[in-house]
């Protein structure tokens, strides 16, 4: 199979650009925490663990560096300039002011082109809401309001009022020793305005109704599948812990990740997600080793294709991995500065979790832990994906474009 993309039709995914140092020795701060494109797709933002958010452009480099801090929140203005005034009447070009005394005639100031300069500036700080890192924030299809969830309450803004928030979700109990589970995700439905879900390390997703009450502490909606018994094990709750959930672009259906696969739900139907995908089946034999080097608990994120007919997630060996959810083909692909060569194609990979290992294959023992995608995004109109390694971002095209 050459490849999986829009529309259910086989592409052919080739590296376009990367972006980052070529560093072993990767500093806690340099560490990408985010990855997402702009609603159209012309701007893509990363967000690193130091508290800075870099900007691209197709074609161009970083914009901007606004700084961020993870327990809070900052409105920020990018704006850019190419051109500057000149030709003033009350002050020198270098800025300095003259005497009026000294002015005898009057120029009409004009605008002259200039490199291109890039702006950023907070508009608005939103702070003292969240006692905990902040783990997930979404903009309401209303574009006024938006939430903002930490590991035990979820906050609703509104965007032009800062020094208050309404607290919509609080899970917190009374005495801490009886804390069972925490939030893991939440977001906004995409054009639903008073429906939110998050979902918690139990496994579960809440979809919540702000019509029904101020506090969302009753659901509408509990999303859970039933453990298959033949595979309970003391890992079991560990892994199904959800780490991302998003909905779709349609809004008709939503996606979660958990340690092992992606799931896709119904909103109509709690019982059972309609679609189970495995992303790295092969490492349930090695889940004692990765409770030890804690590699369990990592969190990846997963997303949708601009039609909602692919799903892509992130995994071990900087592999990342792609299902068609029409003709239910997957296929895994490897982010490597060895593979980035402009427009080199590339080659899918194939994990050997036993007996002979084929050409090609690699074994499910010679996967390095340390080099893992968590952060991917898929460009809201086109095949271009970027998916983030720890301190370098890839960005994959396919061969079409």
């Amino acid at each position: 199979m050459a490849g999986v993309g829009s529309g259910g039709n086989d592409i052919q995914w080739c590296f376009s650009q990367v972006k980052g140092a070529i560093d072993d020795d990767v500093a806690e701060a340099d560490i990408i925490s985010t990855v997402e494109f702009n609603h159209s797709g012309e701007l893509l933002a990363t967000g690193d663990k130091g508290g800075r958010v870099v900007i691209f452009q197709q074609e161009q480099e970083n914009k901007s560096q606004p700084h961020c801090r993870d327990k809070t929140i900052k409105l920020w203005k990018i704006s850019e300039r190419d051109k500057r005034p000149e030709g003033y009447n009350l002050k020198e070009e270098d800025g300095r002011y003259r005497d009026p005394a000294t002015v005898t005639t009057l120029k009409v100031p004009v605008f002259k082109p200039m490199d291109l300069m890039v702006e950023a500036s907070p508009r608005r700080i939103f702070a003292n809401a969240h006692t905990y890192h902040i783990n997930s924030i979404s903009v309401n299809s209303d574009y006024e309001t938006y939430l903002s969830a930490d590991d035990l309450r979820i906050n609703l803004w509104h965007l032009e009022i800062t020094d208050r928030s309404f607290n919509i979700v609080d899970i917190k109990p009374a005495n801490m020793e009886e804390l069972t589970e925490v939030i893991t995700a939440a977001e906004f439905h995409p054009n639903q305005c008073n429906t939110f879900v998050y979902s918690s390390s139990k496994g579960t997703i809440r979809l919540c109704d702000m019509r029904a009450a101020a506090l969302c502490d009753k659901h509408a909606k509990l999303f859970e599948e039933p453990e298959d018994p033949s595979n309970r094990s003391f890992f079991s709750e560990i892994i199904s812990s959800i780490s991302d959930v998003k909905f779709s672009h349609s809004g008709r259906y939503m996606m979660t990740r958990d340690y092992l696969s992606v799931k896709i739900w119904d909103l109509n139907m709690e019982s059972r997600p309609v679609e189970t995908y495995q992303v790295h089946e092969y490492l349930r034999s090695k889940l004692c080793s990765l409770y030890e080097n804690d590699c369990i608990f990592d969190k990846f994120e997963c997303c949708w294709n601009g039609c909602d007919s692919v799903v892509m997630t992130g995994s071990y060996n900087n592999f990342f991995r792609m299902f068609d959810r029409n003709t239910k083909r997957d296929i895994t692909l490897e982010a490597s500065r060895e593979n980035s060569k402009p427009r080199a194609i590339l080659k899918p990979r194939r994990v050997c979790s036993g007996g002979k290992r084929k050409k090609d294959e690699i074994s499910v023992d010679s996967l390095d832990f340390n080099k893992k995608i968590l952060h991917t995004a898929w460009h809201p109109k086109d095949n271009i994906i970027a998916v983030a390694t720890t301190n370098n971002l890839y960005i994959f095209q396919d061969k079409v474009n």
